[in-house]
């Protein structure tokens, strides 16, 4: 009985693990942060900040798109410039 239990919690962990890399190895995050229409614009641009925070935290975007994707939210826009360096530089 204990070696079923060790073995069910050493999949559980390894599955835990796996999914993790999972996470840190995939390109793109999601579009907007979960339940912030419901909460109202106010609420999504906070809960967009968080997101976009804990993104800058975690190594996912370089400050370069941390300040302008936190620009974007201080202007009161959740979803970032698709095209910005067509935007920002004129050569």
């Amino acid at each position: 009985m204990s070696a079923v239990i060790a073995i069910s919690i050493g999949t559980l962990i390894l599955a835990g693990v796996v999914y993790d890399i999972a996470r840190l190895i995939t390109p793109d995050e999601p579009r907007c942060p979960p339940l912030a229409r419901l909460r109202g614009r106010r609420a999504a641009l906070e809960d967009a900040e968080r997101w976009c925070v804990g993104l800058r935290l975690h190594g996912r975007i370089d400050a370069s798109t941390y300040q302008h994707r936190m620009s974007g939210l201080a202007r009161g826009r959740r979803r970032p410039v698709t095209n910005r360096t067509a935007s920002t530089r004129r050569t």
